[in-house]
């Protein structure tokens, strides 16, 4: 590893990828607007969100194999490339089919780029500072999730056209792409050999594994569930125009960046166990309140609480799965990273039940069985050596 490699010069095309990561997040408020401009129920238009999170079931142990043949630099290249050719798709061609292009390349560009770029910055840095740069890129990707969909609801409010937010995050891509291009990074050979679909899926026989991967499932589930299904809550109950409620979301994110730093400081001090189990009685309450709320306010702070909540769930449940079993870190990391498949699979069964319901009581009726799952997850742990 070289020493220029920790310039600052290096390290900002990295952070602005970290931006670029953050774009995926962008399926909540768009799909929203995609069912408004084609009419489309919500089973419709929450299948959008398939297209986003399917390619993490398919591509996310195959990008690691791809990482050891062309490198981890040139991996992210091509995933924020895919990137860029879905946010160019809308630019020229705005209907639901060509929709589902769009997510897809979301989907699979966020898969390659999720995969690897983590890995390419740890090439980049001293072993000891790691945790403070991924930190500090995590950060980085929730202000691209936050700013998202405030830049599609003043582009709508101001501009009369929501998808200037395309325009937008196109141009903060490609100059990510060619600033990330120009610089040199050594990389560091790799001789481990990728893990394989089948090593993967047999870590799922043990129950331990299982129960991290289902929680990884249903936090992603609700991650993407609120984010689709707060702004229509807004309009079914408070009747508020899709534009206005479209800050829920932006809400929704600003709180869970908020947990996010947070947690980091919180965690030093006190177990991640005790941590996880506020969490997840914080969105619990949340989610729960959901039911009862009838005015903007009451609704806005029900999400606020699960942003914040489900802030740290993910790196609590990721971390403690690899310290269960150190020996297949590899298998076991591409298996979490698939479980963010979750965030295709929940919202359409949100759609389903929504239409079933007649209303959004549907969706919440299916937040409120990922939250049980999450209770029942933190009851079982307490028996597992965590610590």
């Amino acid at each position: 590893m070289m020493g220029s490699e920790n310039r600052i010069s290096h390290i900002i095309p990295v952070m602005l990828t970290f931006f670029t990561m953050g774009f995926v997040d962008l399926v909540g408020i768009a799909t929203n607007y995609v069912k408004q401009d084609f009419g489309l129920s919500d089973t419709a238009a929450n299948s959008f969100s398939v297209m986003v999170f399917f390619w993490f079931l398919v591509f996310s142990v195959p990008t690691g194999m791809l990482m050891n043949k062309i490198g981890r630099k040139k991996t992210v290249l091509l995933s924020m490339v895919i990137t860029f050719i879905g946010l160019l798709i809308p630019i020229f061609v705005y209907n639901d089919v060509a929709m589902f292009f769009v997510f897809s390349c979301l989907g699979i560009g966020n898969t390659l780029m999720q995969v690897s770029l983590n890995p390419l910055l740890a090439n980049m840095v001293c072993k000891d500072r790691l945790p403070s740069y991924l930190t500090l890129g995590q950060f980085i990707k929730a202000i691209a999730s936050f700013i998202a969909p405030l830049i599609a609801v003043h582009a709508a409010l101001c501009y009369g056209d929501w998808k200037l937010l395309f325009y937008i995050f196109a141009a903060i891509d490609i100059i990510a792409i060619v600033y990330l291009f120009m610089i040199d990074i050594v990389e560091a050979e790799e001789k481990n050999e990728s893990s394989s679909f089948k090593e993967c899926i047999k870590l799922l026989g043990n129950t331990t594994i299982l129960l991290f991967f289902v929680g990884i499932l249903v936090h992603v589930g609700i991650d993407v569930g609120v984010n689709i299904t707060a702004p229509k809550l807004l309009q079914e109950k408070v009747g508020m125009s899709l534009a206005e409620a479209g800050y829920a979301t932006s809400l929704y994110f600003l709180f869970r960046t908020f947990g996010c730093l947070s947690g980091t400081f919180i965690m030093a001090k006190f177990s991640p166990l005790k941590f996880f189990v506020v969490s997840v009685v914080m969105i619990f309450i949340g989610i729960s309140c959901l039911y009862i709320s009838m005015d903007s306010m009451s609704i806005y702070i029900c999400v606020a609480l699960i942003g914040v909540g489900n802030s740290n769930i993910f790196s609590i449940i990721f971390s403690k799965a690899l310290l269960y079993m150190p020996s297949r870190n590899n298998e076991i990391s591409g298996l979490m990273i698939m479980g963010i498949f979750g965030g295709a699979i929940f919202p359409v069964f949100m759609g389903l039940m929504s239409d079933i319901f007649g209303g959004q009581i549907g969706a919440v009726v299916v937040l409120t069985v990922c939250v049980i799952y999450l209770l029942f997850l933190m009851i079982r742990i307490k028996n597992i050596e965590l610590e």
